[in-house]
């Protein structure tokens, strides 16, 4: 029997095989990854500075462990170069060989890739994006040279710039304050998250941000990095002519669907693997999840987050064991990370109409967006008032 093979050893690679796992314990399943496949919670990258925790510690879970435990086989440090849905084959690289792997159906959990946009200067190369843990290890290394001890000095200190104040940038530039890092945010909007909260959230987590110590750079842009004097330090140059000395430079301003390999095989792809309801791609028995994919359930929209993942690989599971499942998504309100003004947003669907309302006192911190008929379509909390989130998605119409 040939097997199924997963491609992609994250989030959603993995909860793939172990839900299906708990459905099919005999199937034989292949996971193929360029990384060593170790688990790791994703969402904990923007918070272990904070927390004092190296690369090494956020691994929960080995990658021969997890194979082991799953009864599945690992191809590690493997790279998928050519996919034929034709003859159902991949072109698998390892240690400089290439071989024929067949598969019966075939998982595509390739995630996404930073949004890199070009810059100027001769220390370009030197801007950092993680995504993944192995970039997380070269940004640490960048700006954590000696072991993590107990006390910090002022010496420990950095000065980071940010490019980008969306999600990840925020919840980066809280986690590096907290370490006792300085943070610099560039963003060419007017405000913090500005295309996922109203303006008064925004401006309300501006000010907590503020207050921990970021300094914002609001309209502009990074035009380009230099080296500086001696090659040391970063000079970084912004569109609104100003310098800023920094030791290193976190770009986070977006991902994009890794869709190459499916490309490359045939498959549809827009901004993401198009997958129907049954997670099904344009390819016949290759499906997709994760950062990669297109959901026909959300609106043909992408959806880089844990939620989603969860949901859609149980309903994956489901269909690869034989029981063809319909992924449908509930309201899945997404936790900003940053603890100087923590925030829960249930964003209203792409296009839907109605205007945000803001909670009147003594009840601050509660945002609602409600239609014309002032029904409730999402909704946003901060601070104590992220406690409701149960509350407010029950009241929530999709």
């Amino acid at each position: 029997m040939d097997p199924l093979v997963v491609i992609g050893a994250g989030l959603a690679g993995w909860t793939t095989v172990r839900e299906f796992r708990k459905l099919d314990t005999t199937t034989p399943v292949v996971v193929v990854t360029a990384d060593r496949g170790d688990f790791y919670a994703k969402p904990s990258l923007s918070n272990a500075f904070a927390h004092r925790r190296s690369p090494a510690q956020l691994v929960t879970t080995a990658g021969e462990k997890m194979a082991l435990s799953l009864n599945v086989r690992l191809l590690a440090h493997a790279n998928v170069r050519a996919l034929d849905p034709a003859t159902r084959t991949l072109a698998v690289e390892m240690q400089g060989a290439t071989e024929s792997l067949p598969y019966s159906q075939l998982v595509l959990a390739t995630g996404a890739q930073p949004v890199r946009v070009p810059l100027q200067g001769d220390a370009a190369d030197q801007v950092r994006s993680i995504n993944s843990l192995d970039d997380f290890t070269l940004f640490h290394s960048a700006i954590s040279p000696r072991a993590i001890s107990v006390s910090r000095s002022e010496s420990d200190s950095k000065t980071v710039v940010i490019m980008g104040a969306g999600l990840i940038g925020c919840e980066f530039a809280n986690d590096l304050l907290h370490a006792g890092h300085r943070v610099h945010v560039v963003d060419p909007s007017d405000r913090p998250l500005a295309a996922l909260l109203p303006i008064a959230a925004s401006e309300a987590l501006r000010e907590a941000l503020t207050a921990l110590g970021v300094h914002w750079h609001f309209g502009a842009t990074v035009h380009s990095v230099e080296h500086g004097a001696n090659r040391q330090g970063l000079r970084v140059n912004l569109s609104s002519a100003t310098s800023l000395q920094a030791d290193a430079v976190l770009s986070a301003i977006g991902l994009r669907a890794q869709t190459g390999l499916a490309v490359a095989a045939g498959l549809q792809c827009e901004r993401g693997v198009v997958v129907d309801t049954f997670l099904r791609t344009s390819a016949p028995g290759v499906y997709a999840l994760g950062d990669c994919a297109q959901y026909a359930s959300a609106g043909q929209r992408t959806l880089p987050y844990v939620m989603p993942i969860m949901h859609a690989a149980r309903a994956l599971a489901a269909t690869l064991a034989g029981t063809p499942t319909e992924l449908r998504f509930p309201l899945m309100p997404v936790s900003i990370k940053t603890p100087a003004l923590p925030m829960v947003v249930a964003a209203p669907q792409p296009g839907q109409s109605g205007a945000w309302h803001a909670d009147s006192a003594p009840t601050t911190g509660i945002w609602r967006f409600r239609d014309s008929a002032q029904a409730q379509r999402g909704f946003v909390l901060s601070g104590a008032q992220t406690a409701r989130h149960l509350e407010l998605a029950g009241s929530t119409l999709e």
